[in-house]
């Protein structure tokens, strides 16, 4: 089976990097693929744009390229979790996981029986992975469980030591909520902070990793210092609008 890029990094210690799929479009998937500096790709189902339709052809974008592809599902429904993972993709997101019941749930939805209940059918998997898919799958899958709810940080220690789970994602618009504060990402209120590093702690104490959710390159950096070991670094959106106001203003300034 195609080696688990991720995986691999997070065995030889290493951290590794994301970007972010809003837009539910192949050649946006492909482009941001195409820059380098990505390990990983995540196809948004929860808030981005993208539909069903857009899945497949976007995966298929993402791998022409050594990016691992990720999808996080807009909620833990199996059915969901399973076409994904049948469609391609290598990394599986969960959002507002509240308790270790929902995170087994999440985990036993990726994996393959006598493990988890996954479903056999790898349609589109089996051809991006390798004929082996199916036997070595278990192993090379990423399922993370979005810590992101008040009821997610009283349950963080249960959350974290569930089997099978392989890092916990932080989502700080959410948690800003859970915390009682506007939503906002890169947030750097010393309570927020203070919360990302209890469930970064949290998740090291369980041997799994944790991973941040930033909204720019110099807070994604900052995380990687305070030991995160996965960081998301920007969006296609968010690229988008940087790169118009920045020629925008460079218009004004030339032309004032």
């Amino acid at each position: 089976m195609r080696p688990n890029k991720i995986k691999q990094m997070w065995r030889e210690k290493k951290t590794a990097t994301m970007g972010w799929l809003s837009v539910g479009h192949s050649f946006t998937a492909e482009v941001m693929a195409r820059q380098g500096g990505f390990d990983s790709l995540c196809v948004d189902l929860q808030h981005g744009t993208s539909e069903w339709n857009n899945v497949l052809s976007m995966l298929q974008a993402i791998s022409q390229t050594d990016v691992t592809p990720f999808v996080r599902v807009n909620w833990n429904n199996p059915n969901d979790i399973m076409r994904a993972l049948d469609l391609g993709a290598y990394g599986i997101i969960v959002p507002l996981i509240n308790n270790a019941k929902e995170a087994a749930a999440a985990v036993a939805a990726c994996r393959f029986p006598p493990v988890g209940f996954r479903s056999n059918g790898p349609i589109r998997a089996a051809q991006y992975g390798g004929a082996d898919y199916v036997a070595n799958a278990n192993d090379e899958i990423v399922v993370m469980a979005m810590i992101e709810t008040k009821e997610g940080l009283a349950n963080l220690d249960a959350i974290c030591a569930t089997p099978g789970l392989d890092a916990v994602y932080i989502g700080p618009a959410d948690l800003s909520f859970a915390l009682g504060m506007p939503p906002r990402g890169d947030n750097p209120d010393p309570l927020h902070m203070a919360t990302c590093d209890k469930i970064l702690a949290a998740a090291h104490k369980a041997g799994i990793k944790c991973v941040m959710h930033c909204a720019s390159g110099a807070f994604a950096g900052g995380a990687l210092k305070r030991g995160f070991d996965m960081v998301m670094v920007t969006s296609d959106v968010s690229c988008m609008i940087a790169g118009v106001k920045k020629e925008m203003a460079e218009l004004k300034a030339k032309s004032a």
